[in-house]
Parts: C-alpha cells; sequence; structure tokens
C-alpha cells in the first residue's frame, strides 16, 4: 500500500447530521463525547446587600413621606386659620375705626348744632323778618345747615308723627278732642338730628293728649 492509501485509511469521518440520505432522523451515534458534556456552570449568584437595605428601608421613608404629608396639612389649615383671623382682625379694625369717626363727626356736630339754635332764636326773637339782618342771619344757618349735612348730618322729621321717644323727647303736651292726634308731635321746640342711624341728639317736642270733650 502506498502512501496515499494509507492515509485514506486511516481518515475517519464523523457525520454529524441529524437526518440521514431518507431523511430519517439519525441517533446520537457518531456524536462527539464532547458535545454530550454539561455546560460548565458559573459561580452561584449571592443577593445584593445594598438592594436588602433598600427594600426594608421602603416601610420607613412611606411612614416619614405620611408623617409629612399630615404636617404639611396641620400647617395648612393653620395658616388658613391665621388668615381668617387677620381677615376678621382687619374688618373689626375698619369697623372700630368708623365708629370712631361717628362719634367725633357728631362730637364736632353737636358743637355747630348749638351755634345754629342761637341763629335760630335770634330769627325768631326779631321783630321784622325781612330785614337785610334777618336774611343774613337766615343764609348763615341755611348754608351751615347744607354743610352739616355733606358730613351725613341729617335733621329728624318728626312733626306731625306719632311721638318716638327714640327720636323726641316730650317738653309739653297739647290738649286735643281729636282721638286720631292723641300721642301725635304737634310742635317741634327743638329740632333733633342724626348720623346715619345714630341719633347725636332727640328732638325736644311738644306732643298732643287726647281727652274726650266731656272732660275738656
Amino acid at each position: 500500500m502506498n502512501e496515499q492509501e494509507k492515509n485514506q485509511a486511516t481518515v475517519r469521518i464523523n457525520d454529524r447530521r441529524r437526518f440521514d440520505a431518507d431523511g430519517n432522523p439519525r441517533g446520537d451515534e457518531g456524536e462527539s463525547s464532547t458535545s454530550s458534556s454539561p455546560m460548565p456552570q458559573g459561580p452561584e449568584e449571592q443577593p445584593d446587600p445594598a438592594s436588602a437595605r433598600s427594600a426594608e428601608e421602603i416601610p420607613r421613608l412611606e411612614k416619614e413621606l405620611e408623617a409629612a404629608r399630615k404636617r404639611i396639612d396641620d400647617l395648612a389649615r393653620a395658616f388658613q386659620a391665621l388668615e381668617r383671623d387677620r381677615e376678621d382682625f382687619k374688618q373689626r379694625l375698619g369697623r372700630e375705626r368708623d365708629r370712631v369717626l361717628e362719634v367725633e363727626k357728631g362730637n364736632i356736630a353737636l358743637i355747630v348744632l348749638d351755634i345754629l339754635d342761637e341763629l335760630e332764636l335770634s330769627l325768631q326773637g326779631s321783630g321784622d323778618d325781612r330785614s337785610p339782618l334777618a336774611k343774613g342771619v337766615r343764609l348763615i344757618r341755611d348754608n351751615a345747615l347744607k354743610k352739616m349735612q355733606l358730613l351725613g348730618v341729617e335733621r329728624l322729621d318728626v312733626l306731625d308723627h306719632a311721638f318716638d321717644p327714640n327720636l323726641a323727647e316730650a317738653a309739653d303736651t297739647e290738649l286735643t278732642t281729636e282721638p286720631k292726634d292723641d300721642q301725635k308731635v304737634v310742635a317741634v321746640v327743638r329740632p333733633g338730628y342724626r348720623i346715619k342711624d345714630r341719633i347725636i341728639r332727640p328732638a325736644r317736642v311738644r306732643v298732643a293728649r287726647y281727652l274726650s270733650p266731656a272732660q275738656v
């Protein structure tokens, strides 16, 4: 046998096809022993300590978050209450300031009203109502009344109305035989004034008192 024939005799063919020429599946014969050997496994994975710590901290962080939310809600409610108190105090302060201004305005008005009363008496005591002096006094009185009205001072309208002790003082009485005129204001001795709803000076009036004709 020559060299070529020796080489051919020593060659071994390992057919690794899974099917033969007829299409039938082949067995594991002829497979290399290395193909069936198990794959080497790496070292077993160990749990991460950092991940374990993170899982343990989650409940604690949730509790801290809930406590922080509750604290924020409490602070928000406290701030709203403080804001309401501030608005209430601001309104009370404004009302108190208006009240003090009205009181001072009334005190000043009383001084001017006394002067107007004196002017009114001077007009009633003058013999000639058409004299230049009377006209001048009347002009001063009317202008002063207009200025008082600009300040909110109004004269009480009590004449021919039922007597109201909240608005007027009964200085005198006048007998009447008309039942419908009983307790009616028939004359104003001194006018009364008010600022808005506050009476700064009640009117002084004469009130009718009914008596039957048989008693008169």
